[in-house]
């Protein structure tokens, strides 16, 4: 906690940590995309069985020209429940009995029907390239989409854990520059991969390396900023995934191709991985690692671009080790992950935020990963559901700075499961409140994971805590990778998916009840500062939380 000591002296909030902020808020802009890309690069257009007399160009049915093309659909493809053609079955012989009828059909045995044994017929006027049209994944092969996405996230759990322990090891900066590499040549391979086999394990790939951008830009924000700036620097990162999730609603409307719009969005990654060779390190982190002379040198450095001069020159190697003396002893011993269960008080905050966490990613993904069961114009959802989560953000900030973390989450929490739930009961009819409501909880789910990640990065201390969120990422992407999984619930219920992301948010609101408040309260930097929570005095505790906050 004496690091705070040292941030003041050269500067809590000034141009060094401006630049900062503006590299690592642009870094997210560009790689949320990434993982909402295949609510484009994977719609599923409408769609029919190929059939001889309407797509064989050399063949015509009728020489004389006289019968429709809805003439001849209605002979070779039957009706579903709703009058509509059927999309994953066709008659085996055309049923030219159908053609008097007005209005009526006869209910065709399924002796007369087969399955779309020689392809489909895509509606190309929203999507003309999909890799749902590339490789056929409708009607039996429909779940192989759901699993994509489940994949995409599967790559972000374990890259979480990864990732997350390496950058305790070898540091914040140099395993954000790798992962901009990595999720650059994994999503543009993607773009051409030959087959569906290989776009999943590329898109594994690009979601290992995408949570650690998010969650490495995140620490890096908290770690070079004092207590009172911290809810701020949050929102920002969040108002910058928002602007991105705008962004890709407006390229994959004037790009349609999902090949050029896979490439769009991975090519500028390249350009990120050169610029941040100029991105600081964090000093809390060197200097909580045992490597002071580092950690020094960034600190003057931040001094001098902070108009500081005099500060960094009074900054010495005795001053930093006098006021940094306890935590850099705690430093001598090598810690694990299994130093995260090993005291009751730290043991206890991974448990219960990491059941927070999954219950506000799961409900949040579920909204922006099926854009498609909303309504038909998945573009316009993407831009709105971009643009709720700009003034949630700030709803959420204000939250967190006059009614602390714990009261914010428990109340977006409940919002959010009140909304979802009230969503699924409401009859389809009623599109214009359910598109109102689901809007509605895309914002509060932002809110809520906003909440989630300022709470969560404050209880975790700095010598551990990139492993730490690592265990966080891994309760959120598990929750972020059953969100698509849970879909296919629906043969059984169509209500059932929803109601399950309506049903844990409301249970993680008790669950916030039993972490502390951690407003205005110093970063803990050892594991001992974390366990003194049980020692410290209840007075002085009452004191930090109503600090004053400063307004922005």
């Amino acid at each position: 906690m004496a690091f705070q000591d040292l941030l003041d002296q050269v500067g809590a909030l000034g141009r060094f940590q401006i630049l900062q902020m503006v590299f690592l808020c642009i870094s997210n802009l560009v790689a949320y995309p990434h993982i909402l890309l295949e609510n484009f690069t994977a719609a599923s257009p409408g769609h029919r069985c190929w059939v001889y007399v309407l797509d064989n160009d050399t063949v015509s049915a009728n020489g004389t020209g006289i019968l429709s093309q809805d003439a001849l659909l209605r002979i070779s493809i039957p009706l579903d429940s709703n009058l509509r053609p059927e999309k994953c079955r066709r008659f085996i012989h055309p049923q030219w009995q159908l053609l008097p009828l007005n209005g009526t059909f006869f209910n065709m045995s399924e002796r007369d029907m087969e399955p779309c044994v020689d392809g489909w017929v895509y509606d190309q006027s929203s999507f003309p390239s999909t890799i749902v049209t590339k490789w056929d994944l409708v009607c039996e092969s429909q779940s192989l989409k759901s699993m994509a996405k489940f994949l995409f996230m599967t790559g972000m759990l374990v890259g979480g854990i990864i990732f997350g322990h390496l950058s305790d090891r070898l540091g914040r900066r140099l395993i954000l520059r790798w992962c901009f590499l990595q999720l650059a040549i994994a999503d543009t391979c993607a773009a051409f991969a030959p087959t569906f086999a290989i776009y999943c394990v590329l898109r594994i790939w690009a979601g290992c390396s995408t949570m650690t951008i998010l969650t490495n830009t995140t620490m890096l924000f908290v770690e070079w900023t004092e207590p009172r700036l911290q809810a701020m620097a949050i929102a920002m990162t969040i108002c910058a995934a928002c602007v991105g999730q705008m962004t890709l609603g407006g390229l994959a409307f004037a790009i349609r191709d999902w090949h050029t719009l896979q490439l769009v969005v991975s090519v500028p990654l390249f350009v990120f991985f050169l610029f941040s060779r100029w991105l600081a390190e964090s000093a809390r982190w060197l200097i909580i690692t045992n490597k002071p002379e580092e950690g020094l040198r960034v600190l003057r450095k931040a001094a001098h671009r902070n108009g500081r001069k005099n500060a960094g020159e009074a900054l010495t190697m005795e001053v930093l080790r006098s006021t940094m003396q306890e935590e850099l002893e705690a430093a001598q011993k090598k810690l694990s992950v299994r130093d995260l269960f090993r005291t009751p008080i730290l043991r206890r905050r991974i448990y219960f935020a990491s059941f927070v966490r999954f219950a506000s990613y799961m409900p949040f993904f579920g909204l922006i990963l099926h854009l498609q069961h909303m309504g038909s114009n998945v573009f316009l959802f993407q831009v709105i559901f971009g643009m709720v989560n700009l003034p949630a953000s700030y709803i959420a900030f204000l939250a967190l700075n006059h009614m602390g973390r714990r009261v914010s989450q428990m109340l977006f929490m409940s919002v959010l499961g009140i909304s979802i739930l009230t969503t699924t009961f409401l009859p389809e009819e009623m599109q214009t409140l359910r598109v109102i409501l689901s809007t509605l909880g895309v914002g509060v789910s932002s809110a809520a994971a906003m909440c989630s990640s300022a709470h969560g990065n404050e209880l975790l201390p700095t010598v551990i805590r990139a492993t730490a969120m690592g265990i966080l990422g891994l309760a959120g992407s598990i929750g972020a990778a059953l969100a698509p999984l849970l879909m296919i619930l629906t043969i059984y219920s169509p209500h059932l998916p929803w109601i399950m992301y309506g049903a844990f948010p409301i249970l993680a609101c008790l669950v916030v009840l039993l972490l502390p408040e951690t407003r205005n309260q110093p970063l803990p930097d050892s594991i001992q500062d974390v366990e003194k929570e049980r020692k410290g005095p209840r007075k002085a505790k009452k004191e930090d939380t109503f600090m004053k906050v400063t307004q922005f």
